[in-house]
């Protein structure tokens, strides 16, 4: 038996449209996602890695291994952090006031956010992360690399590589990545929050 499995979406895959069509969901989660899953579970099988969480192997391995591990997790935050299109979708509490302390205003960190993705060079992801100190930063990670190798904690994560919105943005990474606004469960980030 396997032992990390295919996250379930906590949601229709249809219901993310306009911003993420149910041809993209499929393609990037159900392969994509699928894909890095299987071969995770080969890598870490017969290995001290098969007893680890995926956090630990994130941190411990090299190579290929941690590249799908790095993918799974990574895949897993992003995934999980959506909910159905709402125009006015803005944080509150506790999130919103820590986004004021580190960016000043929300829509300046938007702006530097959205600025990280598009910049990020090749393939990656943007990540809105919490340090040690509870300060909110914002890191451009590439291809698998994930914020927990830095020691940072994870919040919001926005996915750079083409297989993300290809299909639906062709080459405008950045209307995608403004357009994700729209679809981020707040109340999923903030939980991540320590």
């Amino acid at each position: 038996m396997a032992k990390f499995e295919l996250f379930r979406l906590p949601y229709d895959p249809e219901s993310l449209r306009p911003v993420i069509s149910g041809e993209t969901l499929s393609f990037h989660h159900a392969k994509h996602l699928q894909t890095y899953v299987n071969n995770l579970n080969a890598a870490i099988e017969g290995t001290p890695f098969a007893d680890m969480t995926l956090e630990e192997i994130v941190v411990k391995s090299e190579a290929g291994m941690r590249n799908n591990a790095g993918q799974v997790l990574n895949h897993n935050l992003y995934f999980g952090q959506f909910r159905q299109p709402t125009s006015d979708n803005r944080p509150a509490g506790a999130l919103l006031a820590a986004i004021e302390k580190s960016f000043g205003t929300f829509d300046n960190f938007q702006q530097t956010f959205a600025q990280q993705g598009t910049t990020l060079f090749g393939s990656g992801w943007v990540w809105l992360s919490q340090n040690a100190q509870g300060e909110l930063l914002i890191t451009q990670e590439n291809n698998a690399a994930n914020p927990i190798q830095k020691g940072l904690r994870p919040l919001l994560t926005f996915d750079v590589w083409e297989h993300a919105y290809y299909l639906d943005y062709q080459n405008r990474r950045a209307d995608h990545l403004a357009a994700l606004w729209q679809i981020i469960d707040w109340d999923v980030v903030a939980g991540r929050m320590v």
